[in-house]
Parts: C-alpha cells; sequence; structure tokens
C-alpha cells in the first residue's frame, strides 16, 4: 500500500476540469515533483493533498486513512509557499514556533525544536532577528523550518524557489534535498523549472491540462518520454514530423530527409510521428568530406547561424533550410574551430532518435456538460 494515494483525483472551476481524474501513488520517504507549465493543475493538486481546496471528485488516502474532507488543520501536513508568507511581526524564533504553540507543544519542547531546525537550515544564529533583517533565501530557509516544526507526515513545496535569484536556488534546492533525505521525509514538490525537477526529485509527474503525461524517474523523463508533450517540455529537443516508412527497417521520411531510427514495431508503419533528437546526440563535422566511418547514421548538412558558449559545452544553431534550425551541443573543447556562417555536417544514431506517435499525449481539458 502507498504511504499517499490519490484515486481519480478531479477539480472543476466552472465548468472546466483543473485536474482531470488524477492518480498517483506515492511511497513513504519519497521527493515527488509535480512539474509542467502554468495553469497544468499541479499545484491545485497540491492544495487538495493540503486541504485548501476539495475535489470535486475522487479521493485522498494518507497511510490507508482516507483525508478527503478533513480539514487542513486536521491534517498533518506542512507547507512551503512561494511567498514565504512569514508574520513580519515576529522574529525567526517565533515564526517557527507558531504552529507548535498552535499544537500546545510544551514550551520546553517548543524552544528545543526551534534550535535544532535553525541548525538543521544553516541558520543557527538568526533567531531573534525578523523577516525584513533576512534575505530572501533565508527567508525562505525559515519557512521550510516552520513547515518541518510541526513533524508533519508530509511536506509540500508550491515553487518555493522561483522568487529568488539564480545562485540562490541552486543552493537552496540542493539543502531542500539534503533535509528531506536527512529526516527521510515524503515531499510533493510543484514546479515549472525543468532544471529544477531533474535535479533533485525521485520521480517527476509530468503534468498538461490537468492530467499527468509521464510519471517516472528523472533519467528516464529526459531520455525515454512517453508523449509528445513530455519529450518537448522537458529538456532542449530537435524535432522531425514526418511518417514512418518502414518499421522494420526504422526508415522515417521526415521534413525531406530520410533518417534512420531504431527498428520499430509493424503498428508503426506509415504511422505520422515526430522523432526528437536531443542536442548532445548530435556531433558536428567541419566538412562533407571528411570521414564518417561505417553505418546507417543520419547526416544532414547545414550551415551555423549562431555559436553560444555555454561553459563545458558550447551550443550551435545550425540552419538546415529556410525553415528548419538543429541545435547542437557539442564539449567545448572539441567546438574549436566551429564558427557562424561555417557549413558544416550534423550526424547523430538512429538509436538517438525517439519515435513518438504524433498522437501521444493529453486530450484537451474535459468540461461538463452545458446543461
Amino acid at each position: 500500500m502507498a504511504f499517499l494515494e490519490l484515486n481519480g483525483i478531479t477539480k472543476y472551476f466552472g465548468r472546466q476540469a483543473a485536474v482531470n481524474a488524477v492518480n498517483l501513488s506515492i511511497q513513504q520517504g519519497e521527493f515527488l515533483t509535480l512539474l509542467g507549465p502554468s495553469g497544468c493543475g499541479k499545484t491545485t493538486i497540491l492544495r487538495m493533498v493540503a486541504g485548501f481546496e476539495h475535489p470535486s471528485e475522487g479521493s485522498i488516502l494518507l497511510e490507508g486513512d482516507d483525508i478527503t474532507d478533513r480539514p487542513a488543520n486536521k491534517r498533518p501536513m506542512g507547507m512551503v509557499f512561494q511567498s514565504y508568507a512569514l508574520f513580519p511581526h515576529m522574529t525567526v524564533e517565533q515564526n517557527i514556533a507558531f504552529g507548535m504553540h498552535i499544537q500546545r507543544v510544551p514550551r520546553k519542547r517548543i524552544e528545543q525544536r526551534c534550535a535544532e531546525l535553525l541548525e538543521l537550515v544553516g541558520l543557527g544564529e538568526m533567531g531573534k532577528r525578523y523577516p525584513h533583517q533576512l534575505s530572501g533565501g533565508q527567508q525562505q530557509r525559515i519557512a521550510l523550518a516552520r513547515a518541518l516544526a510541526i513533524e508533519p507526515k508530509v511536506l509540500l513545496l508550491d515553487e518555493p524557489l522561483s522568487a529568488l535569484d539564480a545562485r540562490v536556488r541552486v543552493t537552496l534546492r540542493t539543502e531542500i534535498r539534503r533535509i528531506q533525505q536527512q529526516l527521510k521525509m515524503t515531499a510533493i514538490y510543484v514546479t515549472h523549472d525543468q532544471e529544477e525537477a531533474l535535479a533533485i526529485s525521485d520521480r517527476i509527474a509530468v503534468m498538461a491540462k490537468g492530467k499527468i503525461e509521464q510519471l517516472d524517474h528523472p533519467e528516464e523523463i529526459y531520455s525515454n518520454p512517453q508523449t509528445v508533450f513530455a519529450a518537448t517540455f522537458v529538456g532542449t529537443s530537435n524535432q522531425f514530423s514526418g511518417v514512418v516508412e518502414s518499421a522494420e527497417k526504422g526508415l522515417c521520411q521526415a521534413n525531406g530527409y530520410t533518417l534512420h531510427v531504431a527498428p520499430l514495431s509493424s503498428s508503426f508503419d506509415g504511422k505520422r510521428v515526430l522523432l526528437v533528437v536531443r542536442p548532445e546526440e548530435i556531433t558536428l563535422h567541419a566538412s562533407e568530406g571528411e570521414s564518417l566511418g561505417n553505418g546507417t547514421g543520419n547526416h544532414i548538412s547545414g550551415v551555423i547561424e549562431l555559436r553560444t558558449f555555454l561553459g563545458p559545452f558550447t551550443r550551435f544553431h545550425v540552419r538546415i533550410d529556410d525553415k528548419m534550425l538543429l541545435t547542437a551541443d557539442i564539449p567545448s573543447q572539441q567546438a574549436r574551430g566551429y564558427d557562424a556562417g561555417q557549413r558544416v555536417l550534423l550526424t547523430f544514431l538512429p538509436s538517438a532518435c525517439q519515435v513518438l506517435p504524433v498522437d501521444s499525449g493529453v486530450e484537451s481539458l474535459t468540461t461538463i456538460p452545458a446543461k
């Protein structure tokens, strides 16, 4: 039995389903991220788990107990908001202690717990300060400590890093993951930042239009997407639209090119597909006359339009024709000698092509039929 279960959860706002029949099982101690664009339903799911919204349909079970109708203040959940939501007239210690006072925790235990949590989030000397005396990153650490103070069974985090600077976000996301693992706490994290999701999650639920597109480990979400949306939303990708000419031989006609892919099942024959190739799977060659070796790899000629140095790798945008631009990420040490205006040959292996039926993905938003 899962630690936390969402069974057929649906939430209507008016006639539109913001969340549409979502089933989700979360194990104890798991860090699960709900990833998707604005309006996909991820925050609505979090609010239903917290008890701030009531499902229109479905149920929520925690350790086998149905908590669907239980009010938010009776649920063992800790919540961290995007806006910090600290009380400005209270000190750091008073903010952390607030939930414990509501629960009538003994004073000595409150003092001990505050000291423990301040050390845990790396702010041991700041208990007497007020929120306005802290940086954004420090305020969010205090918000995290306050959520943990009540010793919740589930930690809920609603885009907690989106208001912070890039460097602070990277540092704090690592700290959140460290603390979650140290406490072995179940956590649900909401974000639209794919890098954030890939970096800290045990599993990711990619969402669109109120449904889960794919639920899997980060490596699988990136390397083996199951729908067109998952393939194009997570990570940078090159996309070819085409038709499978021979599934057995792994041949596709796409964007005017014959492309080799890994052999497919016969059900793909004649189907319209989207071929997705990650930029790091592409290799650049200085000229078409260069020896490329044997094999049935894919070769496409183009002209470098833009070269961008990104530290460990350099990103090339290569113009293939009037309508198509391919992106290639090359290790920077191998990228020397290539520059804008240069004609190059791009190659990639059949195994680098992810082949997805164009009809894979969520349906349109569900609406309640008009009476």
